[in-house]
């Protein structure tokens, strides 16, 4: 009978897809041939019908092939793999039934000597290792902790987003095992093919584990204890789940995906161009997570990589043998946080003029940016730069306008860029502009830097070209030394000398396993650093130009290590919708999650940015947007790839209005802000954090995801729903006051209105900047 229900429900959601398909190909057809044109080779010759049957086709086979079928939706292309990993977790699951008892984790700290840094306990057959009290590796023959092999990998890469296969060839659990002890290192010889050495740092107030292994293996599993109520953070910038427990997340820089859900918008993207994306997908992801139970972990590794949070176990599992595992234990979550930042980086301060007003996303030539900058100005928008995208000249393509991807500035959209710059550098406004790591193969920058042999090449030694949207490209090879000098010495000569005070440090996702680098080294496993190199490429330019602390770059592609460069990171490319998992509501937790890794500082575009079909931005959600970003370290708008097609700031004059507003409560908070980036430059803490953080025995927090603590003294709620004009808020015990009605709180859920123009926003009633924070109401 089931069975019968789930097959009705699968026909009646395809007739559904399909009668929408139906009606948004009669309403633009152009603009449905854009989706569908990796999918189809002459969409312009092709009939609705043509298209309807071919989809119709794939959506039958679907049903064919039943649940199994459509779970394909449900997880990104990517991680298709990610399957077998299950099933390969369920074997090793019957085999540690069959030899042993599974593990219980762990309950409660051990107590053990206050002296004790480090403590092995062990027979001839088991063996346990404590740091500061807390069990971080459980081993026995029935039971071990860890477990070597070898597999080889297929990387298909469409628009920067990944599909990845794995074979395991082997797989060897290490069960036999010698110990060594002194004052500060436990070492521990498994099997004789892998030797761990654990050694404490005192003055680094930290636990290393070091891995030694045969060089006949390249993957590596790995089980630590876990406490059985704790809650994990981290992992880079997660977008649709803030408390990693109970998951899997996969450690991969690539495109975060178009829809990221079980939607139509995902559905469409992942046939067309496999770029659907799924919930765990990122731009940003770091082998770091911390847990409420105050220890972190941070894996220095560069490959693929999946962390699994069980009930009772951390499952870590790598795609090389990694060169060492660095562990903190603390009595707090404010010493976490610091310990984390200090290990992985601490982003370069930002500087005072970012808080002077918002970052206005205008571009269109030289009349056109003067115009919209003065719409926004006549009506008292606080505008600290113009962030002008096209300052290098632009295209049409099916995805809308596109960006001329060559370094220089366009003298025909805008004649004497020199001279606008120095125009607004006379009303205090910074002029920003716009690079990414590719080089286009209609440009002159190209020609040089193929002649160079500064670009990635395929196997046979050719120049690889690189389709991010509708035309070629070359990535420029970053592990070549001249490579990374002479971008080096066109950002300082064309940005720098020209007078960009900024620009958005796009991509850093794109670069495929299989390419031929200068270095020799493996592009598996570099391509996870490959954005690190792209951001401290853009850092040392300023650097040497000695504008560091001046000059800010934003960058939306990460991993570890970038915190010591990026200025600024950016959310990326959402949708223009209200989506949890790719639209307004994402950006929340993704910047609480990058708190928990060493970064401070983060925004999103306004309004967010990919228009497709029949999405298209709101007066309301750019509204809504704009009120989150106030209460974030930089307010920048975006027109999106399809401007025409969305609302923007100056669509009308309430929208104008409200913009203003925001504008003149971010720039009020501004010595707030300078305190906030005081405390992560002092402490770690970032701008954007997670509340428990400063009350940590309220477990209730951890059940709410899109709201966060700015700094210590504000609880910023956004409203993330369309039409909402009463909002439900948790408050953490403490005396709150609602900044736009004055009412005092003192902990627990509470409904509040929350109009457009009134964000619900509380200020610690004990906070020394209440004066700044009592004032917002009347601006």
């Amino acid at each position: 009978m089931n069975i019968f229900i789930s097959i009705g429900t699968v026909l009646l959601v395809i007739l559904s897809i399909l009668f929408i398909i139906i009606q948004l190909l009669k309403y633009n057809k152009n603009a449905c041939m854009g989706i569908f044109d990796a999918l189809i080779n002459t969409a312009s010759g092709l009939s609705t019908a043509d298209i309807t049957i071919k989809i119709t086709t794939v959506m039958v086979v679907l049903v064919i092939l039943g649940s199994s079928g459509l779970s394909i939706f449900e997880l990104h292309g990517a991680y298709s793999h990610e399957k077998d990993a299950l099933q390969q977790g369920k074997t090793v699951g019957i085999i540690e039934e069959k030899t042993g008892a599974p593990h219980q984790g762990q309950a409660d700290p051990v107590k053990l000597n206050a002296n004790s840094m480090l403590k092995v306990e062990h027979d001839s057959s088991s063996f346990s290792v404590y740091y500061k009290n807390r069990c971080i590796l459980k081993h026995s023959a029935k039971n071990p902790c860890i477990a070597v092999g070898n597999g080889t990998a297929e990387y298909a890469m469409s628009k920067g987003s990944f599909k990845i296969k794995e074979k395991i060839t082997s797989k060897i659990n290490l069960k036999q095992f010698a110990i060594k002890e002194n004052a500060d290192t436990i070492t521990i010889n498994f099997d004789d093919i892998v030797t761990i050495a654990i050694k404490t740092n005192n003055a680094k107030d930290i636990c290393t584990i070091s891995f030694q292994c045969k060089p006949d293996y390249n993957r590596l599993w790995l089980k630590l204890e876990a406490y059985k109520k704790e809650h994990i953070y981290g992992c880079g910038e997660q977008f649709s789940k803030l408390d990693l427990k109970n998951t899997t997340i996969p450690l991969w820089v690539e495109e975060q995906g178009v829809g990221r859900g079980h939607d139509l918008i995902t559905f469409l993207a992942t046939i067309a161009h496999g770029a659907g994306g799924a919930w765990n997908t990122t731009y940003y992801p770091q082998p770091t997570f911390v847990s409420s139970n105050n220890y972190f972990l941070h894996c220095n590794i560069s490959s693929y990589a999946q962390f699994s949070f069980d009930e009772t176990i951390h499952r870590l599992y790598f795609w090389q043998i990694p060169h060492s595992i660095v562990i903190g234990n603390y009595d707090s979550a404010v010493e976490c946080i610091k310990a984390v930042s200090d290990v992985v980086g601490r982003q370069p301060r930002l500087p005072e003029w970012v808080h002077d007003g918002m970052w206005l996303g205008v571009q269109g030539g030289t009349e056109v940016v003067q115009s919209k900058l003065q719409d926004a100005l006549d009506s008292g928008v606080r505008v600290s730069a113009v962030w002008v995208q096209d300052w290098v000249g632009k295209r049409i393509t099916w995805f809308g306008k596109q960006l001329f991807w060559n370094w220089r500035y366009s003298h025909e959209l805008y004649p004497d860029l020199p001279a606008l710059i120095k125009e607004l550098s006379h009303k205090n406004i910074k002029f920003l502009g716009y690079i990414n790591c590719f080089l286009t193969t209609d440009g002159d920058l190209y020609k040089e830097a193929s002649q160079k042999g500064y670009l990635v090449k395929d196997k046979t030694g050719a120049v690889r070209h690189i389709v991010t949207t509708a035309f070629p490209a070359g990535i420029i090879d970053l592990t070549n030394p001249q490579a990374c000098r002479w971008i080096k010495d066109v950002i300082k000569k064309n940005m720098i000398d020209l007078g960009l005070n900024g620009w958005m440090t796009d991509f850093g996702e794109y670069l495929e396993t299989d390419m031929q680098l200068y270095s020799g080294e493996s592009a598996e496993l570099f391509h996870n650093k490959y954005s690190v190199q792209w951001a401290k490429v853009n850092y040392e330019a300023i650097q040497e130009a000695g504008n560091l602390g001046d000059i800010v770059f934003f960058t939306r592609a990460g991993y570890a290590g970038i915190s010591q460069y990026s200025t600024l990171i950016w959310a990326g490319d959402q949708l223009v919708n209200w989506s949890k998992n790719d639209g307004l509501a994402s950006v929340i937790p993704a910047g609480i999650s990058l708190g928990f890794c060493g970064v401070g500082y983060y925004h999103s575009d306004i309004g967010g940015y990919t228009t497709l079909l029949w999405i298209k931005r709101s007066k309301e959600l750019f509204m809504r947007w704009a009120e989150l970003s106030a209460f974030t370290a930089v307010m920048r708008t975006h027109e999106g790839n399809r401007p025409e097609s969305n609302w923007q700031f100056n669509s009308d004059k309430e929208t104008l209005q409200h913009l203003a507003k925001m504008t003149r409560i971010h720039t009020a908070l501004k010595p707030y802000f300078e305190h906030c980036k005081d405390e992560y430059h002092t402490n770690g803490l970032p701008l954007m954090r997670h509340p428990y953080i400063h009350y940590p025995d309220d477990e209730k927090l951890h059940l709410f995801q899109y709201q966060y603590l700015l700094g210590r003294d504000l609880l910023v709620a956004p409203v993330y729903r369309k039409g909402k004009k009463k909002w439900e808020v948790y408050l953490p015990h403490d005396n709150w006051i609602h900044v736009w009605s004055g009412k005092e709180f003192s902990g627990g859920t509470v409904k509040i209105d929350a109009p457009l123009g009134q964000p619900p926003v509380f200020y610690r009633k004990d906070s020394k900047f209440s004066d700044i924070f009592i004032k917002l109401k009347t601006l």
